[in-house]
């Protein structure tokens, strides 16, 4: 049975067939998905043709238990689909609400700066659900919701990874992207577009990540979900170089940040940041020393890692205006943070940021990611 075709139990004609719980049309249903005429289909449930033409006509009934629950087990199906209530549907119900709450859960731990306490708990997630999916096992909302640990993952390792590892935080926000196509709901698919796209930019995909994210932007179906979006499009812009689409979507981000409610990556101070880094990768450097003092104060929903995130890029353009002093004490600070946050990548920024010019915080940079890096060997 090919895998693609299992997975139309999670379409929505598939979800309006399955809640009738009309077992002649579910039948009818899974022969279509699979090209089976009803000899086949009767082979693998143990009925004949006959039997199976009856029950898709609504001649005959399948009321026992015993045979509904085999059914169900035959064609992939949680048995409640079918009117069963018994242990192997209460696990399942189960095993989504518990996954819908580690994923919550995780997010709020990334978000606070414990990328990875998330990674920890994403994994075996992941894992299980992939093992459901591997069995044949394709309901819908097991495929979302291993879309979503699936993006879970790749942003929290995204975070705990050094850069030359970034590709692997990337493959896994990718490996959702499948699903999201599957599912044709522009919400969800605008959503893991913007979280992949974002993981490639950091992996240095910029070409693959100005598409992901205007695909995202192009998809998000409110005003807050495309202002999600165009902060990370705005990045991936500036460092792509491509400067007419870096202020195209700087301004109009300005512009919805006066509208919607500001988010951890949806806010003024994480837009300054932003503007300051693209200015700098698009050959403005100057603009960039005139903004660097204008920064707005973070907000509750800044997300620590931010902080370390613009320390970098301010020390950066100080440094661009010949301010060692100031670019040290934000380099000092930077480094503290990125440690105690477990952020190898931004510890390979402030590396690269310090240079030859500020030895002091190179060194010290170098020495926390090498324990980071014997911490993660071990």
């Amino acid at each position: 049975m090919a895998r693609h075709a299992a997975w139309r139990w999670a379409t929505g004609q598939a979800q309006h067939v399955l809640a009738t719980g009309h077992l002649g049309k579910i039948l009818r249903l899974f022969r279509a998905v699979h090209g089976l005429n009803q000899a086949e289909l009767g082979q693998l449930l143990g009925y004949d043709k006959t039997y199976v033409s009856a029950i898709e006509l609504g001649k005959r009934t399948v009321d026992d238990v015993g045979s509904r629950r085999r059914i169900a087990d035959q064609l992939r199906l949680p048995p409640h689909v079918l009117g069963i209530t018994d242990v192997a549907d209460t696990d399942h119900r189960a095993m989504v609400a518990f996954g819908e709450s580690t994923v919550r859960l995780a997010e709020i731990a990334r978000q606070s700066g414990h990328a990875t306490e998330a990674v920890a708990e994403l994994w075996p997630l992941v894992a299980r659900l992939e093992a459901r999916l591997d069995d044949g096992h394709c309901e819908r909302e097991v495929l979302h919701l291993l879309a979503q640990a699936r993006v879970g993952l790749g942003v929290a390792l995204g975070n705990v990874l050094p850069e030359e590892r970034l590709a692997v935080a990337a493959r896994w926000t990718g490996k959702s992207l499948p699903i999201a196509r599957h599912f044709a709901d522009r919400a969800f698919s605008s959503s893991v577009l913007r979280m992949h796209g974002n993981e490639l930019r950091k992996a240095g995909m910029q070409g693959a990540a100005v598409d992901r994210l205007q695909h995202a932007a192009a998809l998000a179906p409110t005003p807050a979900a495309r202002a999600a979006v165009l902060p990370l499009l705005a990045r991936a812009a500036g460092a792509l170089g491509d400067s007419a689409l870096f202020d195209e979507v700087v301004s109009e981000a300005e512009v919805l940040l006066e509208e919607v409610e500001h988010t951890s990556l949806a806010n003024p101070y994480a837009l300054h940041e932003i503007r300051l880094r693209g200015l700098v990768a698009t050959g403005r450097a100057d603009i960039a020393i005139r903004l660097v003092e204008r920064a707005p104060a973070p907000s509750l929903t800044v997300a620590p890692q931010w902080r370390v995130i613009e320390l970098i890029t301010v020390a950066h353009v100080r440094l661009l205006a010949d301010d060692r002093d100031g670019a040290g004490t934000c380099l000092e600070a930077a480094v503290g943070e990125a440690a105690r946050q477990r952020l190898p990548h931004q510890l390979q920024r402030i590396i690269r940021a310090a240079g030859d010019r500020l030895p002091a915080s190179r060194d010290a940079a170098a020495q926390a990611l090498d324990r980071l890096r014997q911490e993660m060997a071990a």
